[in-house]
């Protein structure tokens, strides 16, 4: 976990196969404001735990849980989920969305109770890992991204765990909806979003649900984090900082 000291607290949790260290630049330009920033590796995705292949989505929403209430000692954290973060975010949300001050969705979104990412991916299946990067372009945009920067996501990827692609998110506390939130549109514009979100879209759904929802429209690949790390940090550092 990186870590940085001051306010307001910001806690920053990567997408599929990726660890805190995907969050490295962003990170040094939020630490300019001497942000509490932090970024966290999710159970499953530590290349150094013997068991991780068995974690689950509940496993990480406890993880998160226990990174908010160590670092804030009661006070609500801005939560940032890149992608499939989206899992366990939107479970803290429902079970604690009190300890939630803001969360910031980058290129995703709330998941909607019942889904799953992969909820056919067959049992014996232990873990997914990083696909070849022809093929992941054919699923997520890597506009922006230089060879080397791709290449340091081939060498640090970290397979996912096959417990958290087909666990579904089981939601129950409609007050997850009356945690402010901002979305940060990367490879779908912003406007397509929220046309998706009233029209019922299954992906999109639960953004219609939101009470406080803002925009912003960060035209790039789904891994803004390297593509845009100094626009990024300061579209999070913008949404942690609002009060209303």
């Amino acid at each position: 976990m990186t870590t940085t000291t001051g306010s307001p607290i910001i806690i920053l949790v990567a997408g599929h196969w990726l660890g805190a260290w995907a969050w490295d630049e962003v990170l040094e330009h939020l630490r300019t404001d001497h942000s509490r920033a932090v970024a966290v590796t999710l159970p499953g995705l530590d290349r150094d735990d013997p068991g991780r292949a068995a974690r689950t989505l509940d496993d990480q929403a406890a993880a998160i849980l226990d990174v908010i209430t160590r670092l804030g000692a009661g006070e609500p954290a801005t939560l940032v989920a890149h992608s499939g973060a989206n899992g366990p975010v939107s479970l803290v949300l429902d079970r604690h969305p009190e300890l939630v001050r803001r969360v910031v969705w980058v290129d995703s979104g709330p998941a909607a109770t019942g889904s799953a990412f992969a909820p056919d991916l067959p049992q014996e299946v232990e873990e997914l890992p990083l696909p070849a990067l022809d093929v992941l372009a054919e699923q997520a945009s890597l506009e922006g991204l230089s060879a080397e920067v791709l290449e340091r996501f081939r060498a640090r990827a970290v397979p996912e765990p096959g417990p958290v692609l087909r666990q579904p998110v089981e939601l129950t506390n409609d007050a997850r909806h009356t945690v402010r939130t901002t979305l940060v549109c990367c490879s779908i514009p912003s406007a397509q979003v929220l046309e998706l979100a009233r029209g019922g879209h299954a992906v999109f759904a639960e953004v219609a649900a939101i009470e406080h929802l803002d925009v912003i429209d960060m035209p790039t690949g789904h891994w803004p984090m390297w593509s845009r790390p100094r626009d990024l940090a300061e579209a999070i550092r913008s949404a942690a900082s609002r009060t209303d």
